[in-house]
């Protein structure tokens, strides 16, 4: 099970969470969709290398990563979009594209979108592309610790 190292992980410290199974899907709208959950609530995690260094941004679904503010946050302009290549081999586990957003789990900065401080839970990629994992975005910003900021735009 892909999501081992994840539940290992909530288990101690006590989080409630639910994981659903899906039918496979690869886009946060696609999965929020078969899954039936709302695009509110669902996340994605989107790989960036910031100055040489892999690094998360989570986002709500129906919203997309501004650069230039990721940029602005972190006072360089050397932030892009990571490349399968250069990432795959860090999350041995988990399938590409599916990974959960706890950078803390593989010592990696996580940048949040502010906009998820509206949502009570989050839902996202458990670690495969037929998983998914909804838990209390608190819960999720006090054991990940992300920098939080308004990094995206709007579809």
């Amino acid at each position: 099970m892909p999501i081992r190292k994840l539940r290992e992980f909530l288990d101690s410290h006590h989080i409630k969470y639910f994981v659903f199974s899906h039918s496979p899907a690869y886009t946060a709208q696609e999965i929020a969709e078969s899954a039936h959950v709302s695009g509110k609530e669902m996340v994605k995690t989107v790989m960036v290398n910031i100055d040489g260094r892999m690094a998360m941004a989570l986002l709500p679904a129906s919203r997309q990563l501004d650069f230039d503010k990721l940029r602005m946050l972190c006072g360089t302009r050397d932030v892009k979009l990571a490349e399968e290549e250069e990432f795959s081999d860090l999350f041995p586990e988990c399938e590409i594209g599916a990974m959960p957003p706890f950078g803390n789990l593989y010592a990696m900065e996580v940048y949040a979108d502010e906009a998820l401080d509206e949502d009570v839970d989050i839902a996202f990629n458990a670690g495969a592309h037929t998983e998914l994992l909804r838990m209390g975005w608190e819960d999720y910003k006090r054991l990940a610790a992300p920098v939080i900021a308004p990094i995206s735009v709007g579809l």
